[in-house]
């Protein structure tokens, strides 16, 4: 929000590692927050051409969660569904929880405690139902928005180098007075 990097637009952030989304209005109010379920492999990148292929071409360790920042909007998808395009090209998008095939467990999944249990997609970020009905439509109905996917193998200087990490003021001095200084919290 400092940095005005939405640009007045509502924006997400999906924490891969946590397997949790965090939807905000404009002004940066939370709007709502659920549990998600990410690509089946760890990695911060989509493989070259993935978007391109059929589901059933893309192998397991090529069915990431990309890490970065992306311009969203809703769109149709295979069978007219409308999804929240998060990287047309590579084919990622947010939508409600796929349940099209009962082994892979993804209602039990999202509901699970563990963040490991929540790799399972090719990529896109599933969300509750509910959570895409009551939270993620609404938010988004205007336009476009901004989504940031944090990182699970970089580090986030190398996926967001604007980032800044803000000294802490002299008034609020805890980390020195532990021994560490402001730059230790990366």
């Amino acid at each position: 929000m400092a940095s005005g990097d939405n640009h007045g637009r509502p924006f997400v952030i999906v924490d891969k590692t946590a397997a949790q989304v965090f939807v905000f209005h404009a002004d940066g109010r939370l709007r709502g927050a659920a549990p998600v379920l990410v690509g089946f492999a760890r990695g911060d990148d989509s493989a070259a051409g993935v978007g391109e292929r059929a589901l059933s071409a893309i192998r397991p360790d090529q069915r990431t969660t990309p890490a970065g920042r992306f311009v969203a909007r809703f769109g149709r998808a295979k069978g007219e569904r409308r999804v929240l395009w998060v990287d047309y090209v590579d084919a990622i998008s947010l939508h409600p929880v796929v349940t099209a095939n009962p082994t892979e467990h993804r209602l039990r999944r999202i509901r699970s405690s563990a963040p490991e249990d929540h790799r399972i997609s090719y990529g896109c970020i599933n969300v509750p139902a509910r959570f895409y009905r009551e939270v993620v439509l609404k938010a988004f109905a205007r336009g476009s928005g901004v989504v940031y996917i944090l990182p699970d193998t970089k580090s986030l200087e190398e996926v967001f180098p604007g980032l800044a990490v803000r000294p802490i003021a002299a008034s609020q001095e805890p980390a020195e007075a532990s021994g560490q200084t402001p730059s230790d919290f990366r």
